[in-house]
């Protein structure tokens, strides 16, 4: 039983997070989700251990569940009937390095290239699984540029190439195109390519958009990462990671003690995140989430032209929830827990309010005010 004061830090940690979760703009998680019928899974033991897609000897998972899931993003970014593997992973982080560690096995000799907005994890990938790296430059919209790639490229064509596509960079939400870089690459004469697409926050709705960005297994994708938390809502970081399965099988060990297969990064991997993915793509459906989109994007065009007619220079990527403007003071940055590098953004993610973008812009532009 915990003493009067352990409550007391609880009660505090609580209304602390619930403040910070009303003013936060610079992250894409989105907001005002409601997932109350599936809390009494909390009262049970839970771990997807193994190959969700195999039955194995410890049953108290959610593997059905997961594997809806993974069908379902399989037919999204479309990949061949029965082509594709996949898992519920704890976030983009851990898609990429599993994106990297399948191309690794598959070409332990490639250069892998990423542009300079490409997210941090995948730094981390290639210094964790020792591969080497070329970083590309990226154009002022945040997309690959892709006369660099093929600059660096061609300096050892004989050499197989990685390259990670941002589906959605970190700071201006730019769009890599997979069929571009598969082009310039064989143009070079490199032949053995595998391609990544990292589409943590628009992965959920880039299939939907019009034009589509081409980046998904038709658009000749290898493996693809999504998060569930940044659009489609969940409590807690999780994502999925798809891979063709041919690829898969090159890491593939069998485990006899759990009775199954292991081709996953983790081992034993979250049992309630699938549920929750699942609940979510089930509520709301292809026609909920592109529902979703329209109203985020309404939001991100309006905040963007309200920035604009008050004098800040506001710009965003066609069809991005990622609005860009001029690096903003530490005050407002704090508070609103704004990403700030070169330049400052906020996501119109789901359940952001005009309320807190107004307020945003109100803070921005009355500093401004006050500086002139």
């Amino acid at each position: 039983m915990l003493e009067s004061k352990d409550l007391k830090r609880l009660d505090e940690l609580f209304f602390s997070m619930q403040e910070a979760n009303a003013c936060f703009l610079g992250y894409p998680f989105a907001k005002g989700f409601d997932y109350e019928p599936l809390w009494r899974f909390m009262s049970l033991t839970g771990n997807n251990l193994g190959d969700p897609f195999e039955p194995g000897t410890y049953r108290v998972n959610s593997h059905d569940f997961e594997c809806e899931v993974v069908d379902f993003f399989a037919r999204l970014f479309r990949a061949p009937a029965c082509e594709a593997w996949g898992y519920v992973t704890n976030g983009g982080t851990e898609g990429n390095i599993y994106g990297l560690y399948i191309a690794r096995e598959l070409y332990p000799d490639a250069v892998v290239y990423f542009s300079r907005d490409t997210h941090y994890s995948v730094s981390k990938g290639v210094r964790l699984l020792g591969l080497e790296h070329s970083v590309v430059r990226s154009q002022s919209n945040g997309e690959m540029d892709y006369e660099d790639l093929v600059q660096k490229a061609t300096r050892v064509r004989n050499r197989p190439a990685v390259v990670v596509a941002n589906i959605g960079t970190t700071m201006k939400e730019g769009k890599d195109d997979t069929r571009k870089i598969r082009a310039v690459l064989r143009d070079i004469g490199i032949s053995a390519i595998y391609i990544h697409s990292d589409a943590a926050l628009c992965g959920p709705y880039a299939p939907l958009l019009d034009p589509k960005p081409a980046f998904d297994f038709a658009d000749g994708a290898d493996s693809i990462t999504l998060s569930g938390h940044k659009f489609l809502g969940a409590p807690m970081p999780c994502g999925v990671v798809l891979a063709q399965k041919l690829h898969v099988q090159r890491i593939m060990r069998t485990i006899d003690y759990i009775g199954s297969s292991d081709m996953t990064l983790s081992g034993s991997r979250n049992a309630y995140t699938p549920i929750i993915l699942w609940y979510a793509i089930r509520s709301m459906g292809i026609e909920g989430i592109k529902r979703m989109f329209d109203q985020c994007e309404q939001l991100a065009a309006y905040t963007t032209n309200e920035l604009n007619v008050r004098g800040v220079s506001a710009w965003r990527n066609p069809n991005a929830l990622t609005v860009v403007f001029p690096p903003v003071e530490g005050c407002i940055k704090t508070k609103w827990q704004i990403a700030t590098q070169d330049v400052s953004h906020l996501v119109v993610t789901p359940g952001t309010t005009k309320h807190q973008t107004d307020a945003l812009i109100e803070a921005i532009t009355g500093r401004k005010r006050q500086a002139s």
